[in-house]
């Protein structure tokens, strides 16, 4: 955007950008994203309370938190991670725009996960009860909310798959499949100009089980063999199928449509 448009259209300073109505989120006019009857989208804007804008490296659901309510991240990433006592990390998954954040905690009595920003992020901030509300006023959503708990914990396995019984080079090669197709499907060019990749290389050793070095070395590797390119923030694909080859997966690896709450 023009820094003259982008200026215009910024709200005075001190004051916060007002929230966006659910009917007019971007995410909605994707081809990834499910249309929803017109009193399904009523039942979330009652449910909705604001948006919430945090920069990067920003926590937003701290483990143990007892209160956090339900979100949907609207722009940005972040990720899911749990934390050993002597601080080192794990990351579970990482969350793109449209994943819908908090029903893990719902189900117990705290978080046992902590959410970060990645980037500067917006979230869509519900009422703590709004599971309750989804499920008693309309099944379809509520049957909307499983499905995507279902697919974010198909997530988590498949990198339980890849930290126990991949290779270093397979790891990575998933990841970069993986998260390259979800960006993509985002983005109005399918990914034909690269994908923002905010990932640093700890954030990929935190989330493959390597350690700094193995995963610096492994990264440059597959770059060399020309399968793909990160650079100024973005990920290219260069051979998708030798990548997908050496990941062993199957399929093309693009998500599948997907309800937006």
């Amino acid at each position: 955007m023009p820094q003259e448009t982008a200026a215009a259209t910024a709200p005075p300073e001190g004051v916060p950008p007002a929230d966006l109505a659910c009917a007019d989120c971007p995410l909605r006019a994707l081809a990834l994203f499910q249309e929803h009857e017109a009193a399904e989208l009523e039942l979330v804007q009652s449910l909705k309370r604001r948006d919430l804008r945090l920069p990067v490296g920003q926590t937003l659901i701290q483990e143990g938190q007892t209160d956090a309510p339900l979100y949907t991240l609207q722009q940005g990433w972040a990720f899911r991670y749990k934390t050993l006592s002597d601080g080192r990390r794990q990351i579970l998954n990482f969350l793109l725009a449209g994943d819908f954040i908090g029903v893990q905690q719902k189900m117990g009595d705290a978080a046992a996960h902590g959410v970060e920003t990645l980037t500067d992020a917006v979230f869509c901030v519900f009422q703590r009860d709004s599971l309750w509300e989804i499920h008693r006023r309309s099944p379809t959503m509520g049957f909307n909310v499983t499905w995507l708990t279902a697919h974010e914990e198909s997530l988590v396995d498949d990198s339980l798959l890849s930290v126990g019984r991949r290779s270093a080079e397979e790891r990575i090669a998933t990841l970069l499949i993986l998260l390259f197709k979800r960006a993509a499907a985002l983005q109005a060019d399918a990914g034909k100009g690269g994908v923002p990749f905010p990932l640093t290389q700890q954030h990929v050793a935190d989330a493959l089980g390597l350690s700094l070095v193995h995963t610096n070395k492994t990264l440059r590797k597959l770059e060399r063999r020309g399968l793909h390119h990160i650079g100024e923030g973005r990920l290219y694909m260069r051979d998708v199928k030798s990548l997908a080859r050496l990941a062993d997966l199957y399929g093309d690896g693009r998500p599948p449509v997907r309800p937006l709450v």
